[in-house]
């Protein structure tokens, strides 16, 4: 059982690739949220009621980006809201981020502690970068993206191999300063993660595909136009999969590029 989250599909590749290795289950963690009334779209569920996921003897695997060096809220919200039945036996995540994780595999940890759940193993792939909402930050240039993506692809045999084995053996990429930016820098960019500031140039042809690849369902066409409803995590695929480049963040993204993983 892997569940998932994934904005611009850098964690939506690893994901099937570690599902396709494992002969695994995917499951994608915002339509079980919205199944569980926590995202707009979805039928709701009473609070008295919460999910339950039987994990007795079977292994357990999580698949996110990093957003501001920990797990996204909503991955965090998940793992709580959902009654873990029985034990699992391998618990384990695997992250993509630009540059590092911070203290991930810790705060992760943590939460899944409270929920029942022990952590075995933590994972990072480097990927290229999709966030570009604050000053100095930057895409990769294509030679660099596509050296990430490569050596992701190299990296991914032994950590397969360590999956079926249950080891125990992280490959963490924790960058410097991690307590700083784990547990002061990301209190702050999750308190003030916003839409507010998306615009929409005269270019846009009204195509609705930033609609369509908001995992959260946060956009929606208004006489043609997107506006944003209030629930961004800030994930960038409106901004990353225009195909006219006309959604920009402030003034943040302007000639910035635009980066999504590569369709097949």
């Amino acid at each position: 059982m892997i569940y998932y989250y994934s904005g611009c599909g850098n964690s939506r590749w690893l994901a099937n690739e570690l599902a396709a290795g494992l002969g695994e289950e995917l499951f994608f963690i915002p339509d079980l949220l919205r199944s569980m009334g926590m995202l707009p779209g979805g039928e709701g569920r009473k609070t008295s009621d919460p999910m339950e996921i039987d994990v007795d003897a079977r292994p357990l695997g999580f698949v996110f980006p990093i957003y501001a060096w920990a797990a996204p809220v909503l991955v965090e919200d998940f793992v709580s809201a959902v009654r873990w039945k029985g034990t699992p036996s391998y618990v384990w995540f695997a992250c993509t981020c630009g540059d590092e994780m911070g203290m991930t595999r810790v705060t992760f940890a943590k939460i899944l502690k409270k929920s029942g759940l022990i952590l075995d193993a933590a994972y990072c792939f480097q990927m290229p970068e999709t966030y570009l909402c604050m000053p100095g930050f930057h895409l990769d240039s294509e030679d660099g993206a596509r050296a990430k993506i490569e050596a992701a692809k190299a990296k991914l045999p032994r950590i397969l191999e360590n999956i079926r084995a249950h080891g125990k053996v992280d490959e963490l990429i924790v960058g410097s300063l991690p307590r700083l930016k784990s547990y002061l820098i990301r209190p702050a960019f999750v308190k003030n993660a916003s839409d507010r500031q998306y615009r929409v140039l005269d270019a846009c042809t009204g195509c609705g595909k930033c609609v369509r690849v908001c995992p959260l369902r946060n956009v929606k066409l208004v006489d043609g136009r997107p506006q944003w409803q209030g629930g961004c995590t800030q994930c960038m695929a409106c901004y990353q999969y225009c195909p006219v480049n006309a959604i920009q963040f402030g003034n943040f993204t302007r000639g910035k590029g635009q980066y999504h993983f590569p369709d097949k």
